[in-house]
């Protein structure tokens, strides 16, 4: 972390918006793409995204630096978007020029199949795929996440990953 961004946090805590707006500037665009493929709707992760820095203004003051900071606000960004996926009970990830654009143009064509396959995959086994391949959590943390067993999780996205080789070979 830049001694600059550890500088904005420290005044973001005792209630510097400029600050704040710095934090801001370099983590929207990455809480953003988080919740667009945890939502698979632009409007419905704008909103998210919205909500996750409503809360770390307000939760801003409890942190204590025990990880990272961007653990911790990814923590949080995860956990909203999550909340947002139960109260609509349907998960959906469509491909998005945001994510496409990200990748190198060799590899596009590969990235539109990866995303279209993973669309068709069913609403928990792809929740679990893109927590554990695509953001990096661990199945204990998924399954707190979702209200699953751990085994639940692991079964989740060996199914995810057999229906993925399976649609991926269709194209």
């Amino acid at each position: 972390m830049s001694t600059e961004l550890a500088h904005a946090i420290r005044l973001a805590q005792e209630g510097n918006q400029q600050a704040f707006s710095l934090i801001y500037q370099e983590f929207i665009a990455r809480v953003y793409a988080l919740c667009l493929r945890l939502l698979g709707d632009r409007q419905r992760a704008e909103d998210a995204a919205q909500e996750v820095f409503t809360k770390i203004w307000l939760q801003l003051p409890g942190f204590r630096g025990d990880s990272t900071f961007a653990t911790w606000l990814h923590s949080i960004a995860t956990r909203t978007a999550i909340d947002i996926w139960r109260k609509d009970k349907v998960m959906r990830l469509v491909v998005s020029d945001e994510i496409v654009e990200s990748v190198a143009a060799a590899q596009v064509a590969e990235a539109r199949d990866l995303e279209q396959a993973i669309q068709k995959l069913p609403a928990q086994a792809k929740a679990v795929f893109v927590l554990f391949a695509i953001e990096g959590l661990g199945h204990q943390e998924i399954a707190d996440m979702l209200d699953i067993a751990e085994g639940s999780s692991k079964a989740q996205y060996h199914r995810a990953r057999q229906l993925l080789q399976g649609y991926l070979n269709d194209y």
